[in-house]
This record gives C-alpha cells, structure tokens and sequence, in this order.
C-alpha cells in the first residue's frame, strides 16, 4: 500500500517520535487549521513546514521566492519536512512539498491524509492573496493548473478527506477518525463524501 504499512495507527501522546499524522493538500485546504485541531484533541505537538522555512529563514515564503527563487524555496522546505517527519505530533506540509520525489518517497512510512478543497472553498478561506507567491497572477487559474499537477500525487499519498463547505471541527473529526483505522485503509481512501471539483 502505498501512504504506510499495514498495522494500526500509532497510539496518541506527546512521547511518540514520529509523527501520528501528516496533512498534505493544496492552498486553502485548511492544513494548519485542521492540524491544530487535531493535535489539540491528540494531546500532541502541531508542525507547520512552511513555518520552520519562514523561522529557519528569517524571510516570509514569499520573500524567499521574490529574492532567492522557487528553487532556493523547495530545498528550505525539503529540509523543514525531513526534520519535522523525524518529530512527534501532527505535520501539516506546504502545498508543493509532495512533489518532492525524495518526501513523496519518506511518506510510504507514516499515516497521511489528503485534505480536497473545491477551488470556491478555497479562494473563501486563503483569498488568493500576494503571500501566496504561485498564485500572484490570475490565482484561479493558477490554483487550477497546481491543483491539477498535484492531485494524482495527493491521491496516490494519503487518504482523502473532504473539506468542501464543512466546518474545521467536523473535518478534523474524520481526521481522527481515520486515525482510529488500520493504516491499510489509508491512501485511496476517502473518509467523507466526494463533492465535484471546480
């Protein structure tokens, strides 16, 4: 299977040293929302990548791609992702981190849910705004062009859960819901109802 081995998830609490989660999905999909919740409710610490990229750089995201490019960006997050996947708690992991074939390749070990957003319910939670730097110029169609790049990779990695039009308290629910299966039933998975993509 790919997303993890066979087995049940790892039992919760502060003392684990890998993560119990890892939330991966586009822009506006509520990674670090939802990955504060459920960490709350674990008990566990909560790792946002993109944050250790801004602390270890002392730069926005966006200041590092306007200054240093994507490229210098990608190996700030590669590292930032390796470190927190050797960590406890719950990660939640930047849009364009899966695209790494090195992270893609260290996820088959831990549990990893996809969290699918709608292009409306996205735009409604990030705005699309200027700290976003890929979705700068004509953020809809951007968005569109990232979300379909990075969906086949979202899908093959974690199991998936629906985000579209739902309260943050509702999906991290399902989140720790899928916790609660054997990690076989993991990617591919889905742990709410579909809803048509824009």
């Amino acid at each position: 299977m790919t997303g993890g081995t066979a087995g049940t998830a790892p039992a919760s609490g502060p003392t684990s040293t890998r993560p119990l989660v890892v939330l991966i999905g586009p822009p506006g999909a509520g990674k670090t929302t939802i990955g504060q919740l459920v960490a709350q409710r674990l008990a566990v610490p909560f790792t946002d990548t993109d944050e250790l990229v801004v602390r270890r750089a002392g730069r926005s995201v966006s200041d590092i791609f306007v200054l240093d490019g994507e490229a210098a960006f990608r190996e700030l997050e590669r590292d930032a992702v390796a470190e927190a996947l050797r960590g406890p708690g719950v990660v939640a992991l930047g849009g364009g981190a899966v695209m790494d074939p090195r992270t893609e390749a260290d996820l088959v070990d831990h549990r990893v849910v996809f969290l699918d957003v709608r292009i409306a319910d996205a735009a409604g939670r990030v705005g699309f705004d200027q700290s976003r730097p890929l979705l700068a110029v004509n953020p809809r169609a951007q968005w569109t062009a990232l979300m379909n790049e990075r969906r086949p990779v979202y899908a093959r990695v974690g199991a998936r859960v629906d985000t579209a039009g739902r309260e943050p308290e509702t999906i991290a629910d399902d989140v720790v819901r899928l916790l609660e299966r054997p990690q076989d039933a993991g990617a591919g998975s889905t742990a709410a109802t579909d809803s048509t993509q824009e």
